[in-house]
Formats: C-alpha cells, sequence, structure tokens
C-alpha cells in the first residue's frame, strides 16, 4: 500500500504525463460545459439569449461568492477552535 505522499506524486506524475501527451483543455472541455450548463438550469428557455446570459452570469457571480462565504465561515470557525479557552 503507497503512503499519502507516494500516492500524490505518482498521481503528479500521471497528470503531467497526460498534459505532455494531450491538449488539456479538450480532456476538461465536457466537464466545463456541464458546469457551466448548471447556471442556465433553472433560467426559463423562452427569454432572450441576452437575457439568459445575464442571470446565468449572475448565479454564476452567486455560486461562487457563496462558496467564498463558506470558506471564510470554515476558516474562522477552525480558527476559534484552535484558540485556548482561557480561564478566569
Amino acid at each position: 500500500m503507497l503512503s499519502a505522499s507516494a500516492r500524490r506524486q505518482r498521481a503528479r506524475l500521471g497528470g503531467l504525463a497526460v498534459s505532455a501527451t494531450h491538449d488539456t483543455r479538450e480532456l476538461t472541455a465536457p466537464a466545463r460545459a456541464a458546469f457551466e450548463a448548471r447556471f442556465y438550469a433553472g433560467i426559463p428557455a423562452d427569454l432572450p439569449t441576452e437575457e439568459r446570459d445575464r442571470r446565468a452570469l449572475a448565479a454564476r457571480r452567486a455560486y461562487f461568492a457563496r462558496l467564498t462565504w463558506l470558506s471564510v465561515r470554515a476558516r474562522s470557525s477552525r480558527r476559534a477552535a484552535a484558540q485556548p479557552v482561557s480561564r478566569s
């Protein structure tokens, strides 16, 4: 069984080998398209393209703003948990 460090190194080597022999933009295109499609999912199809794009962009911004907020909250929780409890 490989250690965590050995698994990381092995995965890195594999990733670099794939990058050296393939166009990674081509390999990840389906995943990127699916990711972008999720922001169009709740938007009515009968709207003009410009409005659909505007709403999808707003949904994408909201998604990443929420990720930022969750990250800040998690870091704050970890920081608070690491603080020693003062006994007065």
